[in-house]
């Protein structure tokens, strides 16, 4: 494992990340199943991944029940990255929610799920756009779960660039997320969500510039840049069924160029989920590429690409493969 060093967290961290959507159970991410999913938490441990992300939405509090026992007995050898902003009723109607009194409340209920006393990375989720709680009253009660030794960093994903700037000028901001992958370099929308930033154009440049590691989320663009992906296969409930770009033209759009990629992949003789994760791991402003996985062979796969490097020519030629088209579909 090759670990970063970034300027606002005192951790090392592992620049192979986990993210913990897969642990969500039932059919939110078809063919997870919860004792596979404790035995990848503890795969990818063994391999020297010390960075979990998480947050209480995945499975409505299951991924973090989850992560709290494949995590059991070895606290100390991972920093958890949880979130909070994301509430349900017993009815499991979701909204936003970054009030004072809803994270107060949040941040217990995570410990208990996780079993640990402390959360090393809290991160708002989203912004509040359902209660519309200030994002100063937000900060606020982020520093109160810091004194109480609740949490140890703040982060945020999928704010704006000038949410994050308050963040670091007043409040210690430690980390930013956001989505970017191979073939999603600026995107406007996730899963038809308006994004409120563009990764590449603004947030990257912005964390180098504040010494903060950005966190980039669906880094294989949920399955897409693997060597296996068929979304005809998948559950009805499967949470990339919204995703609007597996379906109609865009999916036909981005599957054609995640082909690209893979014929660019099998001419250097290297898995396509290798290349992807490399292509991130090269900048210089990526923090933990926060990879999926549902059985320890995806966690070995991941692992792997750092067995090798991609060659400054190599990001040349990936560059050249997105295209113009690509990048405009991205501003349209």
């Amino acid at each position: 494992m090759r670990y970063k060093k970034f300027k606002t967290i005192k951790e090392p961290l592992s620049t192979i990340g986990f993210g913990c959507w897969g642990l969500s159970g039932g059919t939110s991410w078809t063919h997870g199943k919860d004792n596979l999913g404790i035995d990848t938490v503890r795969t990818a441990i063994d391999s020297g991944i010390n960075f979990f992300d998480v947050a209480p939405i995945y499975g409505l509090g299951h991924a973090e029940t989850l992560l709290g026992n494949g995590i059991a007995g070895k606290r100390n050898k991972v920093f958890i990255a949880s979130k909070c902003g994301m509430v349900w009723d017993d009815s499991n109607n979701v909204i936003l929610n970054l009030s004072k009194k809803s994270i107060l409340k949040e941040i217990d209920q995570s410990l208990k799920r996780l079993n640990t006393n402390y959360i090393d990375l809290y991160q708002m989720h989203w912004p509040d756009k359902d209660t519309k709680a200030p994002i100063e009253e937000s900060f606020e009660a982020m520093m109160i779960l810091k004194k109480q030794g609740k949490i140890r960093y703040i982060g945020l994903t999928n704010f704006s660039q000038k949410d994050a700037q308050l963040g670091v000028d007043e409040y210690g901001l430690a980390s930013y997320q956001g989505l970017y992958n191979l073939l999603e370099h600026n995107p406007k929308h996730y899963h038809n969500i308006p994004l409120a930033y563009r990764s590449r154009k603004e947030m990257l440049p912005f964390c180098e510039k504040n010494s903060l590691p950005f966190l980039p989320y669906s880094p294989i663009m949920q399955g897409l840049l693997t060597d296996h992906f068929d979304p005809k296969e998948w559950s009805n409930d499967d949470v990339r069924q919204p995703n609007p770009k597996f379906h109609g033209d865009l999916w036909v759009t981005y599957q054609q160029f995640a082909d690209k990629v893979k014929d660019f992949a099998n001419k250097i003789n290297k898995p396509v989920v290798q290349v992807a994760l490399n292509w991130l791991i090269i900048q210089k402003a990526i923090g933990p590429v926060i990879c999926g996985g549902i059985e320890p062979a995806q966690i070995e796969q991941n692992v792997n690409a750092l067995q090798w490097e991609l060659t400054q020519e190599m990001f040349d030629n990936l560059e050249l493969i997105i295209s113009d088209k690509l990048k405009k579909l991205e501003a349209e």
